[in-house]
């Protein structure tokens, strides 16, 4: 079956075409409109392109990656940083516009999928938990080759829950632009690695060059950085194992590229969760920067 992709997000919006072979007919992307008409435009757009690389012989299922996640009962978006989603039937109007089923769902979900059914966490068992490390944090919970959207469309929203170990005074220094106070968000991003340790510092760096300079071991604000970074991603995920217990977990965006972080968050685990022993494997995105858009490939052939 072919397929079709998009992954929408605050800056992009992208399509990927895919054969019923597995292979690429196109990829392409668009800066993100900021008004809702022309958003709808755009992706309308981009499906009429994969529509025609992929020969234009039926139409190919949906599936969108975005930004927040729609209402299961009112059917609106809300909590996606492209602001002109918010408050709209956004899976409605694309699915009217393609007169076609669409099937959208958090972009850190189609990155959880991904890895699941042919990525990091293949053949590791039936529970996979998805981590999004960069500009946000996110996460996105499959079972047995599906995502689990959950009651209220929120199932996996993990960097919207409090970091473990805060005090009332540090979680309310930090308030997130959701509203709440403490969120994994605002610790856990690369922005908020930046902003530690320029504090410490004194100096900025960009998150790759910590990285860098934490390894040679020759910059100490940096190795703290890194090793407090580490023991709170730990901590936090360590909640997810108690509470699911996923027979992996996958690491993707932008800051689980550090070397050896899912390695480093794996021997720290078993000290920390409600077990005897913890055997939860912690692995980096096979498929990189492209396991959010193949995901969501596959999301609108599941049905």
């Amino acid at each position: 079956m072919n397929r079709i992709g998009l992954d929408i997000g605050g800056t992009k919006a992208e399509v990927l075409a895919l054969r019923a072979d597995g292979t690429e007919a196109l990829r392409t992307r668009v800066a993100s409109p900021r008004e809702y008409p022309a958003l709808v435009d755009a992706v309308a757009g981009l499906v009429a392109q994969a529509d025609a690389a992929l020969g234009g012989a039926g139409r190919a299922p949906v599936g969108i990656g975005a930004p927040g996640s729609p209402n299961p009962q009112t059917g609106l978006h809300r909590n996606s940083n492209l602001l002109c989603m918010n408050g709209r039937p956004f899976a409605a109007d694309i699915a009217t516009r393609l007169a076609r089923p669409v099937r959208v769902t958090n972009d850190a979900n189609c990155l959880a999928l991904s890895e699941a059914i042919d990525g990091a966490a293949a053949g590791q068992g039936d529970v996979v938990f998805g981590v999004i490390l960069g500009t946000g944090v996110g996460g996105g919970v499959v079972v047995r080759g599906d995502v689990v959207d959950g009651r209220n469309g929120i199932a996996g929203e993990w960097g919207h829950n409090p970091l473990p170990g805060l005090g009332d005074a540090e979680a309310a220094a930090h308030r997130c632009y959701c509203g709440k106070l403490g969120c994994l968000e605002q610790f856990l991003s690369g922005p908020a690695l930046e902003r530690r340790y320029a504090h410490a510092s004194g100096t900025q760096w960009a998150l790759a060059d910590i990285a860098v300079r934490a390894a040679a071991g020759t910059d100490p604000h940096a190795v703290a950085t890194l090793d407090w970074f580490v023991h709170a991603l730990a901590r936090s995920l360590s909640v997810v194992v108690n509470i699911i217990d996923p027979h992996a977990i996958v690491l993707g965006g932008g800051v689980s590229n550090i070397p050896g972080l899912a390695a480093r968050v794996q021997a720290v685990l078993p000290a920390l969760v409600f077990s005897d022993e913890c055997r939860t494997p912690v692995l980096r995105a096979e498929h990189g920067d492209s396991s959010g858009i193949r995901g969501a490939a596959m999301l609108g052939a599941i049905r």
